[in-house]
């Protein structure tokens, strides 16, 4: 009998604790309990039970800990306070998978929130023991260590260098490979977090062969795994020439332009941002990316996007179109212009605004020709409404004026700059009367419509500064009427 009663106290107590962990585990799920859990003290009563003899509570009371250090800094800090990490990866190498994968949630939800957090998991030895399960058979401990090792990546080099140095990029390369699909997204997408930081860093990922694994997986159904190739494409693509030639010779042009009218927006933005990264090195490579018909396909996918998701297609015109006069005619070809026209209007956001200002300036500034395809899309006018606006910001200002002056200077289709000569200040004036003394001297027709029009009335109200630029320029424009016209 009293051998009934002592066994009973145990199972209770053991129950209870059961009971305590799953209810926290469940509370944890909702960000109303946080913080009573937390001045409850939830903290310092589950860590003794991380050492539970029930492995069930074990893996349970490591979820919740997971789940509390999620949502926010200070249960984070909570947890590396309490000297929970060395306990955690200590069972990591002796528990079974379903620890496993509770201990590594726990070691991402601490390593996300700031590098000093992150470098604390470092700190506890955490690396090699989630490499180590990265070899496991189980899937899902597989995947939970590649979680938390891009969580320790993505905060900076250094503590993307631990990573690399604890052996983990081969072991996430053949993660790529295995046939899970959330395996293969969570492994890219360490790849990517750990490609970004330097060129020595995306250099260790390409070197363990992953452009191949991932450039076979760019026609994939499932748009979450595509995000993730293709984040880790441009992080690797973006640092330099040969990296991004590297990428290219896996021959993705032009298979990746097809998902650039994916149904998921993040898959469009990150293939365009890819397509922007190779673009920018030089102009072969541009080039490639244009007999591929990747320029008219990034016209495409601008007018069918919208704010944020628009910017890296709008930023790749203005590369594509700086390398050379035959790419910005190329751009000019496939209708670039009023596509940046419509983003340089409809754009409530002042940084996309800026971004289409830049590239029409980058497209306008090579020829006459190139300045006539952007001013007769009547972009003058609006870019410098957009400098002189008051509420634009600085960045705004600056890059319409630099691309009104560009432009400008290479502008000699009269009709557009008509409307400049009433409204512009002085600083751009200056650049309008310039492009009429240019032309005005050789072309009757054009020094008859200024006539007409009233410019050379409004030429003789300019007040410049005797011995200026712009007094010189006036003078040019008078000499080329007889007297009484010019009174």
């Amino acid at each position: 009998m009293t051998q009934r009663l002592a066994l009973q106290v145990f199972e209770q107590y053991q129950k209870a604790r059961a009971q305590f962990v799953q209810t926290i585990a469940e509370l944890a799920t909702r960000p109303q309990n946080i913080e009573t859990l937390q001045n409850a003290g939830v903290m310092s009563l589950l860590r003794p039970l991380l050492l539970d003899v029930v492995p069930n509570i074990q893996q349970t009371a490591a979820l919740a800990l997971g789940r509390l250090a999620n949502y926010n800094d200070d249960l984070a800090e909570a947890v590396v306070k309490g000297d929970i990490l060395p306990q955690l990866v200590y069972s990591l190498a002796e528990q079974n998978r379903f620890y496993k994968k509770a201990a590594a949630f726990v070691l991402r939800a601490v390593a996300k929130h700031s590098p000093q957090l992150a470098q604390a998991v470092v700190d506890c030895g955490a690396l090699d023991a989630l490499v180590i399960c990265l070899e496991e058979f189980d899937p899902g401990v597989k995947e939970a260590a590649a979680w938390a090792l891009g969580y320790v990546a993505r905060h900076n080099a250094e503590l993307s260098q631990a990573v690399v140095d604890a052996g983990a990029v081969p072991l996430l390369v053949l993660c790529i490979q295995e046939p899970e699909v959330p395996l293969k997204r969570i492994a890219a997408s360490a790849l990517s977090d750990i490609a970004k930081q330097s060129p020595e860093l995306a250099q260790t990922v390409v070197d363990a062969g992953s452009i191949a694994h991932l450039a076979q997986m760019i026609l994939n159904p499932d748009a979450k795994l595509k995000r993730q190739v293709f984040s880790a494409l441009g992080q690797i693509a973006k640092h330099s020439v040969d990296l991004a030639e590297m990428v290219v010779e896996a021959e993705i042009f032009p298979a990746v332009l097809t998902c650039l009218k994916d149904s998921d927006e993040f898959v469009k933005k990150n293939v365009a941002t890819l397509i922007r990264e190779i673009a920018k090195h030089t102009p072969e490579l541009s080039q490639l990316i244009v007999n591929t018909g990747g320029v008219a396909a990034v016209i495409d996918y601008i007018g069918d996007s919208k704010s944020n998701v628009r910017l890296p297609g709008i930023m790749m015109l203005g590369y594509v179109a700086a390398h050379s006069e035959n790419l910005a005619m190329a751009v000019i070809v496939s209708k670039g212009v009023p596509q940046l026209a419509i983003c340089l209007s409809e754009e409530p956001e002042d940084h996309i605004k800026a971004a289409s200002a830049w590239a029409l300036g980058q497209i306008g500034r090579h020829t006459p020709e190139h300045a006539r395809a952007v001013a007769v899309a009547n972009i003058l006018p609006k870019l410098l409404a957009l400098y002189m606006q008051t509420g634009s910001s600085e960045d705004l200002q600056i890059k319409a004026k630099k691309a009104l002056k560009n432009i400008l200077q290479k502008c000699t289709y009269l009709p557009a700059l008509d409307p400049l000569l009433h409204d512009a200040p002085p600083n751009v004036l200056k650049h309008v009367v310039g492009q009429y003394n240019k032309v005005l001297p050789h072309d009757a027709k054009a020094r008859r419509l200024f006539v007409t029009s009233g410019g050379l009335k409004k030429i003789q109200e300019i007040k410049a500064e005797p011995g200026s630029v712009m007094q010189e320029y006036i003078n040019g424009i008078n000499n080329c009427y007889p007297e009484e016209i010019v009174r």
